[in-house]
């Protein structure tokens, strides 16, 4: 059994909380948010991200930082992208030495282009750091539906703990080395639903969409191998796997997101009517830049941005798509 603590009670830390207090750990959680945090302890259950979910008994919940995080061998931070920083930032001071951290957040900093585990790094050296992520649902989760996700860290050993901590019969985990490969396609496959959602909202069919997440993921893997990634990680489950299940389910705030801007909302708009992060939107200009430094070509991305930053009309930046110069396929590939 270890004492983990959870920083985050939105939807997908009250899921990943209950998976560790069903595993046998000693789970706290905290958050940032009184009201979160006695909603969570009066009725067990979040009832405004994650209805219908029952919350163990056994899992304790609370604002005070200090209280959560110290003494902790595991600490998961599940707080949206754009808040990692400063809530790691925060938490640091009461890491324990070799404490292992393990972020579930997808996205790449604003202006550094950073990922959440350089990110971590940065304010917790103290601690080992690890990603956990996958096609994986909170909604879904929680309900005990089998889910598979990859943990990703530098130390292999460490990879292997958090395999053990979070893997039950419903909830199976792989080990990887390749932490940036795992974090690029968590991150990128958010701003290809974007996209997958904005089809959707323009009403386009099935040929379309799968177009789309086809060349999406080339997208992704372009940059995943030229910032020292590998192609096996995208064809994996933080990549293809988590694309897929992004850009299709119901559950997707991203797809929902870039429904809402393919039915001419604006981003904001979209992402009022989410009522979640919509953490695909500030991963869009961090991942238009990467490539750009890279020298990567990323014309899904960029339509994105377009769409999102510079007030382009969806149906346009879709025509401009399919219009682009004629190329081949693979590029790689040789004629006989």
């Amino acid at each position: 059994m270890k004492k983990v603590c959870v920083l985050g009670a939105g939807s997908w830390g009250t899921a990943l909380s209950i998976v560790l207090a069903n595993n046998g750990h000693d789970v706290m959680v905290w958050s940032i948010d009184p009201e979160e945090v006695l909603m969570l302890k009066d009725y067990r259950e979040q009832r405004d991200k994650l209805p219908g979910v029952m919350v163990p008994s056994v899992i304790e919940f609370t604002t005070d930082m200090e209280m959560a995080v110290s003494g902790a061998e595991v600490i998961v931070c599940a707080v949206p992208s754009p808040f990692v920083r400063s809530t790691m930032k925060s938490a640091a001071p009461y890491v324990t030495e070799g404490a292992v951290i393990v972020d579930v957040a997808k996205g790449i900093e604003d202006g550094t282009y950073k990922t959440m585990t350089q990110i971590i790094e940065e304010e917790c050296p103290k601690a080992c750091v690890a990603i956990l992520s996958g096609p994986s649902h909170a909604e879904e989760v929680g309900r005990k539906i089998p889910t598979t996700v990859v943990a990703g860290a530098k130390c292999k050993k460490v990879a292997e703990l958090v395999q053990d901590v979070f893997m039950n019969e419903v909830f199976r985990v792989y080990t990887s080395p390749d932490v940036i490969g795992i974090e690029l396609g968590g991150s990128l496959k958010n701003v290809i639903a974007l996209a997958a959602g904005a089809i959707d909202g323009l009403g386009m069919g099935d040929n379309t969409k799968a177009a789309l997440m086809t060349r999406g993921i080339s997208e992704i893997s372009r940059l995943v191998v030229a910032m020292g990634g590998h192609m096996e990680t995208v064809a994996g489950l933080s990549g293809i796997g988590d694309l897929i299940v992004t850009c299709t389910s119901k559950h997707s705030r991203n797809r929902n997101a870039g429904f809402l801007l393919g039915q001419g909302k604006t981003y904001q708009e979209a992402m009022d009517e989410v009522k979640m992060v919509v953490e695909g939107v500030y991963s869009a200009k961090a991942a238009l830049a990467l490539g750009q430094k890279y020298g990567v070509s990323m014309p899904i991305v960029e339509a994105v941005n377009a769409v999102l930053f510079d007030g382009a009309d969806v149906k346009e930046a879709t025509k401009q798509l399919l219009m682009r110069d004629r190329t081949s396929e693979a590029l790689n590939l040789d004629w006989n």
